[in-house]
């Protein structure tokens, strides 16, 4: 279906989520929840760009309050996949954001301009995409981590850490994002301890593992973390 609403204009008389723009196309099997807000020239719920596709019955399921910029494109899951990309809520995606097939994507998340998800990559609550930025496929990304512009994310990034640079790395915690979210100045105290617990006195992961557990007694954060990186399946990024 592709969507031509020449004469629709936002005004404070008609919700977001009846704003429909010029020129943006939104396919069949695609789930759009309450007051989503869609630019010019998106893409939404196209065919996934996998050779492997034949034409399954597969869903895009956008969830309610979220923001897509000028030039956006969500692909729909594949069949050997799960069959679903989903979206969450409360979501800003930058002008030419991609979200591939698969993705399962938070809410309060940021993307900025350019930034790409390959397939099959999970993105948590309140993470944050430079412009530019790159993740591969099966790649997860943690709570309230931050990806830095122009970075290719090639492993798992922690929940909390802040990655940038080529080649990627983990430089410290996201201590603005934290902050602006109301953690407590302890709680990022603590959360700047886990990171050289995990990334400053050469511990084996499973040893850096024993110590943030101990945390968890005075730092409850510290179980996001830990969460992460025990659900990792290609490895965090360290």
């Amino acid at each position: 279906m592709v969507i031509d609403a020449a004469n629709s204009s936002p005004t404070k008389a008609v919700p977001l989520n009846l704003y429909i723009p010029r020129r943006l196309v939104i396919r069949s099997h695609t789930r759009i929840g309450k007051n989503n807000r869609f630019f010019q020239f998106s893409s939404i719920g196209e065919d996934p760009s996998d050779k492997k596709f034949e034409g399954e019955e597969v869903w895009l399921d956008i969830g309610d309050n979220n923001v897509f910029r000028e030039g956006v494109t969500l692909h729909r899951g594949t069949g050997f996949g799960g069959g679903l990309t989903k979206i969450g809520n409360d979501n800003l995606l930058m002008p030419y954001v991609h979200i591939a097939h698969d993705c399962m994507v938070g809410n309060n998340t940021v993307f900025a301009n350019n930034a790409g998800l390959s397939g099959h990559v999970e993105v948590d609550d309140w993470a944050i995409l430079g412009g530019f930025a790159g993740v591969n496929q099966f790649v997860k990304i943690g709570a309230h981590a931050m990806v830095g512009g122009v970075t290719h994310v090639g492993q798992d990034v922690p929940a909390y850490m802040l990655v940038s640079g080529q080649p990627a790395a983990v430089r410290s915690i996201n201590t603005v994002g934290l902050s602006r979210r109301g953690f407590s100045d302890e709680a990022i105290k603590d959360l700047r301890t886990a990171f050289k617990v995990l990334y400053r006195r050469g511990l084996s992961l499973n040893e850096a593992l024993e110590e943030l557990r101990a945390m968890l007694a005075r730092c409850p954060e510290v179980a996001a973390l830990i969460a992460s990186i025990e659900s990792s399946t290609k490895g965090i990024q360290r």
